[in-house]
């Protein structure tokens, strides 16, 4: 039987180690999270398992949560860990894809220059805080309007726009260091 708390008071609950708190704010968010999770990935697992994930770390931080509104802050752990599962497999793709490949000797110097500079990118990008990254990836090597990317991670463009510009600069001052050590 629930107990008829606001969410709120759930996670204060929560904070003191109170399981059936835990359980009633699982109970009350889990299936408005798997079905977002769902939407966005199409995988059943998947979408389970990140939901299962997002509960975890509830429960993993109770003490430390500053939560004012439970329902905005849960959409937010969801959809940073979706973007974190697509950016993963994305990168296992194209992980997989290149080690599949044989780079003939053949090939332009500037191709083989193109994918080095990318390789580098993408290092340098996993480098970054959570969310510039995110930005960046999306915003950049995916090609997406800033504006979509700020209202898909629920920040203002403001904010995308600062954190773009933090990974760019971050991006740019380590690309010319490697420059520098290779010319």
């Amino acid at each position: 039987m629930g107990l008829a708390l606001e969410d709120i008071e759930l996670l204060t609950r929560i904070g003191r180690d109170d399981h059936q708190a835990f359980t009633e704010l699982y109970e009350r968010y889990w299936d408005r999270l798997y079905a977002s999770a769902y939407f966005h990935l199409k995988d059943a697992e998947a979408a389970e398992e990140l939901v299962q994930d997002v509960f975890v770390n509830i429960w993993q931080k109770r003490g430390d949560l500053a939560v004012q509104s439970v329902q905005p802050y849960l959409a937010a752990m969801l959809r940073y860990a979706v973007f974190r599962h697509l950016d993963n497999n994305r990168r296992r793709r194209e992980h997989h894809h290149a080690s599949q490949r044989f780079v003939p000797h053949t090939q332009a110097p500037e191709a083989i220059n193109e994918k080095l500079l990318l390789e580098m990118v993408g290092k340098l990008t996993d480098q970054l805080p959570e969310k510039c990254s995110l930005v960046f990836r999306a915003s950049k090597l995916h090609d997406r309007a800033l504006p979509d990317v700020a209202e898909e991670m629920g920040i203002s463009l403001k904010t995308a726009e600062a954190h773009l510009t933090k990974a760019l600069k971050s991006i740019r001052i380590s690309l010319g260091r490697a420059f520098h050590l290779f010319f």
